[in-house]
C-alpha cells in the first residue's frame, strides 16, 4: 500500500504517482506555475487517486475563478458517482467531503471539515495549504493564524515543509495583529527557505500595518530574485511594492510598476491580478489622480471575464474598475444581476457574502463615482467593521476603508471623518495618507495650523 512521506496511506496510488503528488505539494507550497501540471500528472498515471482528485479539486477552487470551480465539480462528481467510500481511509474520507462541500459553494463548511482533518492529521500538507488559503478567501484572520499555529507542534523542525508552514503561520500572525511576531516568523521561514514567496508576502503584510513602507521597500528589493520570477504570487508581491512605493508620494514609479507587472498587454486577466491592479488604480482615483486610458483596459478586461455570481470580494473590484472607467452602467447591471441572484440562489456562502457585504460595497462606490458622497457613506457605514466577512486581507480591504474616509470628507461629515481618522491614525501612526487626510479635515473644520501640522507630518513621513 502506497504511503506519503508522512505516513498518510494513498488509495489507488502508484509509486509513480505518489512522486507527482509530493512534487505537486511542493510546488503549491511554493506557488510554482507548474502545480497545475504536477496535479495533472497525478491523475494521468492513478486516474482513481483518492489524493490526486482532492488536490484537483482544491486547486479548481483556490483560484476563485468560476470557470475554474465549475470545470473541477465535474470532474470531482464524475469520479465520486462509482466510488466506494467504504474501502477508504477516515483521511481521505474527509478530503472527499471537504472538497465536496467547497465545490458545492458551502465555503464554511469547508473550512470546518478541513478544521477537524488538521486536528486528527496536523501533517497533512493539502489540508493546512487548503485551510489556510480558504481562511484568507473567507476573511478570518484567527483561523489563518490557528489552523496552522495548532499544527505547528507536530513538525519537525528539518522537514523540508516546515520553512513554507512557518511563512503561512507568519501571515496569519499578521492578520491578526501580531506585528513582530509575524516578522520574526517570517523571517525564520525564509531562513529555511528564502524563495518561500508566500512568506516573503507575509514579512511585507507586517511593513504595510507598522507603516514601516520604506523597509518594506527595502525588503522586497534585497530579496528581487526570490521572488519576481515565474511564480503565482509575483504580481501580488508586486502590488505590496506599489503600494510602498505609493506611501512615499512617487506615482510615476507607481504607474511604472503598474505597467510593468500588474496589468499590461498580455496580462492573462486572472481575477486576483485584475484585483490588485483594480485596488491600486482605486487609491489613485481617491487621491483625485484618474488614469482613464488604464481604466479603460483593466474594465476592458474586466468584461471579457463576464463572471457570474462566485466570489462577492472580486465583484467589487469589478465595479472599481468599471466606475473608474466611467462605466456607471456596466457597474450598475453588475448589482442588478447580483440582486436578482441572492433572491433564489442556493444556500452558499457567496450568497450570503453578496447580500450583506459585497451589494452595499458595490453600491458605495457606485455613490462615490457619482459624487453622492452622502449616500456612499450610508453603504459603507454600517459594514465597515464586517467588511473581513467577504474576504481578503487588511491591506486589500483598505481600499474600500479610504473610500468611507473620502466620502466622509467630500459630503461634509465631519464628525464621522474625525472619529475614522482617529482610528486610522492612532492604529498605524505612520501612514502619510492619514495625515493628508488629516491635513483636508482640518481645513474643513477652519484649523489652518492644524492643517499645516498635519501636512507637514504627512510629508515627512513620505519622505523620510
Amino acid at each position: 500500500m502506497t504511503t506519503d512521506r508522512h505516513g498518510h496511506v494513498m488509495s489507488d496510488t502508484s509509486s509513480e504517482a505518489l512522486g507527482h503528488y509530493e512534487q505537486a505539494l511542493d510546488d503549491l507550497l511554493f506557488f510554482r506555475p507548474r502545480v497545475v501540471d504536477s496535479a495533472r500528472a497525478v491523475l494521468a498515471d492513478s486516474p482513481r487517486s483518492v489524493m490526486g482528485r482532492a488536490l484537483a479539486a482544491y486547486l479548481g477552487v483556490l483560484g476563485t475563478e468560476e470557470k475554474d470551480a465549475a470545470e473541477a465539480r465535474t470532474a470531482f462528481h464524475g469520479f465520486l458517482a462509482d466510488l466506494d467510500e467504504g474501502k477508504l481511509t477516515p483521511r481521505e474520507r474527509m478530503h472527499l467531503a471537504a472538497a465536496t462541500t467547497w465545490l458545492d459553494g458551502d465555503l464554511h463548511g469547508a473550512g470546518r471539515i478541513l478544521g477537524d482533518l488538521t486536528v486528527a492529521f496536523p501533517r497533512d500538507v493539502l489540508a493546512l495549504i487548503a485551510g489556510h488559503q480558504h481562511d484568507f478567501l473567507t476573511g478570518d484572520a484567527q483561523r489563518l493564524r490557528d489552523r496552522v499555529g495548532g499544527a505547528l507542534d507536530a513538525w519537525d523542525t528539518h522537514d523540508p515543509h516546515h520553512g513554507p508552514l512557518l511563512g503561512m503561520y507568519a501571515f496569519g500572525l499578521e492578520e491578526s495583529g501580531h506585528y513582530e511576531r509575524a516578522e520574526e516568523t517570517g523571517l525564520a521561514a525564509l531562513a529555511q527557505h528564502p524563495n518561500d514567496v508566500w512568506g516573503i508576502h507575509g514579512v511585507a503584510h507586517t511593513y504595510e500595518m507598522r507603516g514601516r513602507f520604506t523597509d518594506g521597500i527595502r525588503f522586497l528589493d534585497d530579496r528581487t530574485g526570490d521572488w519576481s520570477g515565474d511564480t503565482l504570487l509575483t504580481v501580488h508581491n508586486w502590488w505590496h511594492y506599489a503600494l510602498f512605493t505609493l506611501e512615499t508620494g512617487n506615482t510615476a514609479r507607481v504607474l511604472e510598476i503598474y505597467d510593468a507587472a500588474l496589468h499590461r498587454e498580455g496580462s492573462p486577466g486572472a481575477a486576483m491580478e485584475l484585483l490588485d491592479a483594480a485596488a491600486l488604480l482605486w487609491r489613485l482615483h481617491l487621491a483625485g489622480d484618474d488614469q482613464g486610458t488604464r481604466w479603460a483596459r483593466l474594465a476592458d478586461a474586466w468584461e471579457r471575464r463576464a463572471d457570474g455570481p462566485h466570489y462577492a470580494f472580486n465583484d467589487a473590484h469589478a465595479v472599481m474598475a468599471y466606475v473608474g472607467a466611467d462605466r456607471i452602467d456596466r457597474a450598475e447591471r453588475l448589482v442588478k444581476d447580483r440582486e436578482n441572484w441572492v433572491t433564489s440562489a442556493p444556500v452558499v456562502s457567496n450568497r450570503w457574502m453578496t447580500a450583506e457585504i459585497g451589494l452595499p460595497v458595490c453600491r458605495a462606490l457606485i455613490a462615490y463615482g457619482r459624487h453622492d458622497h452622502a449616500a456612499a457613506v450610508e453603504h459603507l457605514l454600517p459594514v465597515r467593521h464586517r467588511l473581513n466577512d467577504f474576504g481578503g486581507s487588511h491591506a486589500q480591504r483598505d481600499a474600500i476603508q479610504r473610500t468611507l474616509v473620502e466620502a466622509a470628507l467630500h459630503a461634509g461629515r465631519t464628525d464621522l471623518a474625525r472619529t475614522l481618522l482617529s482610528e486610522r491614525a492612532n492604529l498605524r501612526p505612520v501612514c502619510p495618507y492619514n495625515w493628508s487626510a488629516k491635513a483636508r479635515l482640518a481645513d474643513l473644520l477652519g484649523d489652518p495650523a492644524g492643517a499645516t501640522a498635519a501636512r507637514r507630518r504627512a510629508t515627512d513621513q513620505a519622505t523620510a
